[in-house]
């Protein structure tokens, strides 16, 4: 799902659309709105009668989606998690360098094209409390078993310190978080030959 173009609302009076076209609307708007005022005004000022307001959908309509804030905070990062990851699902080739380049480009440009969520989830996701940590924990795993698979191309030997892929999730997470709090978030590429060299020479010690 993108959140670059609005979601198209529902049409005004009556209609026969089924009911899980209109959920299907509704989510998307809801997840919009989520987006825009977490980036704004911050996850703890963020609330749902706001959200609700904004995406132009019932109170009754959210908590049939979603029981609370968090969780429809934790959908919109799922959904976005996803955009992330098909990219990441339809690598393939012998060369592991190439490989790394590709999804570092990806991985950099995605968040530079969307400063919004950026924000919202290197900056904002710790205060939404456990259940996001959890969900970030999840990605964590995600891109843990993505190294691992290079790591098996880089060393086929299986001699990488098992420490090794860890240490560069952890890194490069933490690397762009720095970035967009200091306000870097679009130039997020520019530091793509130098956080590739990084990661050749942790995967070939």
């Amino acid at each position: 799902m993108s959140f670059e173009v609005k979601a198209r609302a529902l049409p005004k009076g009556r209609h026969n659309l089924p009911l899980h076209v209109v959920r299907a609307s509704q989510r998307e708007r809801l997840l919009e709105a989520m987006l825009a005022s977490v980036a704004e005004r911050g996850f703890a000022a963020t609330t749902v009668p706001q959200v609700v307001a904004d995406a132009r959908v019932s109170r009754n309509a959210f908590y049939a989606l979603f029981t609370d804030k968090t969780e429809c905070f934790i959908a919109l990062c799922d959904e976005l998690a996803a955009d992330l990851f098909d990219y990441f699902a339809s690598l393939q080739g012998d060369d592991w360098v190439d490989l790394l380049r590709s999804g570092a480009s990806h991985y950099l440009r995605f968040w530079s094209e969307r400063p919004a969520f950026a924000r919202t989830y290197f900056v904002e996701l710790p205060s939404a409390g456990p259940r996001a940590i959890a969900q970030r924990d999840r990605q964590y795993q995600r891109f843990l078993a993505l190294f691992d698979d290079l790591a098996q191309l880089a060393r086929p030997k299986g001699d990488l310190p098992p420490l090794v892929p860890k240490l560069l999730v952890v890194s490069i997470t933490e690397i762009v978080a720095a970035e967009v709090r200091a306000g870097r978030t679009e130039q997020l590429t520019a530091i793509e030959d130098e956080l590739v060299d990084i990661m050749v020479r942790l995967l070939t010690v």
